[in-house]
């Protein structure tokens, strides 16, 4: 069974204004309803995240600067977006998606979540649009509640999951896999337990080459009971941010490796869509419906 999570939280607009974006989750559901790939009663819209659970990734100082608005305003603009209650409303919802996206994926094999991904954000801290660590929260949600002692964390995003490298850099339950832009935000990364630094222009095979022999090597020495999985497609040639190459037939075919890797293992997998910003709509919103056609594909 093919679930997905989703809120209808997001602004459409970034500051900069570029509303594309933003618009594709809206999108992304209203395209897989129209292609048959999933129904109505597919689509779960989570409620907002409890602060105790929060806590567990976020630190308490950090948490109450955002709800109450009280957050540094340079700290904002590290962040990306103006503050507000709705922002925080949103975050804490988007975050609540991820959590019952694993916990879905745990009964049926596989769930993914329209949102998500915010792989940016610290314990203390947040930047590149992301306020709370959806992925971190979720993981470190699922070992303290017990339902699973290990987790494969694979970012295959263009920016380095920098926040959930730093979030689980001394945690030996959660193994972090990131590759990513060696030149692209952010200028400073941080150390993951493998990361892979791509160069600019690089092509679907070579691309495809290292994620099969990283997940090779990581099979070898990481046995997880869970896997997240972070499926941005601004490693697009078309993205105007991701300085790589690779053809939508190309990303397509990164989402049935991840995918059959986690059924090869037996492995449920939880998907975030990550980032995605590519001038023309239509070239996200395939990318991303391409990501549930596999997953349907596989796991129906």
């Amino acid at each position: 069974m093919l679930t997905i999570s989703y809120s209808d939280l997001y602004p459409h607009t970034l500051p900069d204004g570029h509303r594309f974006p933003m618009l594709k989750y809206d999108l992304i559901p209203q395209q897989l309803l129209h292609e048959g790939i999933i129904t109505s009663h597919q689509i779960l819209t989570p409620k907002k995240c409890e602060e105790e659970i929060l806590l567990l990734t976020h630190t308490r100082a950090y948490i109450d600067s955002l709800k109450h608005g009280t957050i540094d305003p340079s700290h904002m603009r590290r962040i990306g977006f103006p503050w507000s209650k709705d922002l925080y409303i949103r975050e804490i919802t988007l975050v609540k998606g991820t959590i019952d996206c694993a916990l879905m994926a745990m009964k049926h094999g596989v769930s993914l979540n329209v949102a998500g991904g915010t792989h940016h954000a610290f314990s203390d801290k947040g930047e590149g649009f992301c306020l709370f660590n959806d992925i971190a929260v979720a993981a470190n949600y699922l070992i303290d509640r017990k339902k699973v002692s290990q987790i494969l964390i694979i970012d295959l995003d263009v920016h380095q999951g920098n926040g959930t490298a730093s979030i689980f850099q001394s945690n030996q339950s959660v193994f972090t896999f990131s590759m990513h832009g060696k030149d692209n935000y952010p200028f400073h990364k941080e150390l993951s337990d493998m990361d892979v630094p791509l160069e600019n222009g690089i092509s679907d095979e070579e691309y495809l080459a290292l994620l099969l022999n990283s997940l090779d090597n990581i099979e070898r020495i990481f046995k997880p009971e869970l896997i997240f999985y972070l499926s941005g497609v601004d490693i697009l040639a078309t993205d105007r941010y991701g300085k790589l190459n690779v053809t939508i037939e190309g990303c397509k075919k990164r989402d049935e490796i991840v995918f059959k890797f986690a059924k090869k293992l037996n492995v449920p997998v939880a998907c975030a869509m990550g980032g995605g910003y590519s001038p023309q709509i239509v070239d996200i919103v395939n990318a991303h419906v391409n990501t549930f056609k596999v997953a349907s594909n596989l796991f129906s």
